[in-house]
């Protein structure tokens, strides 16, 4: 029996320090990343310009706050200390006929705040059987409990307004997409939205799955997406992956999306590997 315990021990001790070396790996040499190097980059995967993306936004905006997903007074109050919301921003929360969106560094926490709410409110079977209901209580999660600027408790909303309807295929389509696209706060996949990045990705997949944008697309515009929510995170892996003789373009969004780059703990490896000025990946939080 005490030789059993023993061996337990010994295997155990052996996986910690096999995951912390693959992890963390002290001894692996940090790339140092020049002023020109990082402008390059930043060009490249966050352009000032920004990225136009295949969705239609439409009215979506207005029936948040006319359903009180959104409080026009909670919003307009948060974002007064970050010069106000522009006429930009406005069209989108209250005009009808939206038309598509371009994400760029001045908007993105905006966006992020807007797919936020829509994957909060809008009715989905991921939300109602999938990861989130763990112990029957979605409400203790920072995705729902951060939405402070509900009319009301935000678990009045969760799940509960059809504002996009997917076919049987599309709900499958955002499933499968879901599970592999992750974020660098946590190593949980899109298919558990715990945080505000997860539910906004989740809205954003919904958005485009209804909009017929097919899967090598989604996954494509979800990587820019990301990129502006996280930049410190994707301007590493882009120089990771060419210390490794990989192209950021020529690689996969699919593959950069999942865990092994975008978890917190895949993340975390290239981290140790790479030196990049912090350019203040997103809070978890309005």
């Amino acid at each position: 029996m005490l030789l059993k315990k023993n061996i337990i021990i010994i295997v155990l001790i052996y996986l910690t320090v096999l995951a912390y070396f693959y992890f963390v790996n002290p001894f692996a040499k940090k790339s140092d990343v020049s002023d020109e190097e990082l402008q390059s980059l930043k060009n490249q995967i966050i352009p000032a310009a920004g990225f136009e993306l295949p969705i239609e936004w439409n009215d979506l905006g207005k029936q948040m706050v006319e359903r009180g997903i959104i409080e026009n007074e909670k919003i307009e109050k948060i974002y007064q200390s970050r010069g106000g919301l522009d006429e930009r921003y406005q069209k989108l929360l209250y005009n009808d006929n939206n038309g598509k969106i371009t994400i760029n560094n001045e908007n993105a926490n905006f966006l992020l705040t807007l797919f936020w709410g829509l994957g909060l409110a809008n009715k989905n079977s991921i939300l109602e059987s999938g990861p989130m209901m763990q112990n029957d209580q979605p409400s203790n999660f920072a995705s729902t409990g951060g939405w402070i600027i509900a009319k009301n408790n935000p678990m009045d909303h969760y799940s509960k307004h059809q504002f996009i309807t997917l076919t049987d295929k599309q709900q499958k389509l955002v499933e499968e997409v879901s599970k592999n696209i992750y974020r660098p706060c946590c190593n949980n996949s899109t298919y558990f939205p715990d945080c505000n990045h997860g539910m906004a990705m989740l809205g954003l997949l919904e958005l485009m799955a209804s909009q017929n944008i097919n899967e090598r697309e989604m996954y494509k515009n979800a990587l820019k997406v990301n990129s502006y929510w996280f930049p410190t995170t994707y301007l590493t892996i882009a120089k990771y992956l060419d210390m490794n003789g990989r192209d950021w373009d020529k690689t996969e969004p699919k593959i950069i999306l999942g865990k092994y780059y975008s978890s917190s703990n895949g993340f975390q490896k290239i981290q140790s590997q790479v030196s990049i000025l912090s350019l203040n990946n997103g809070s978890c939080s309005i």
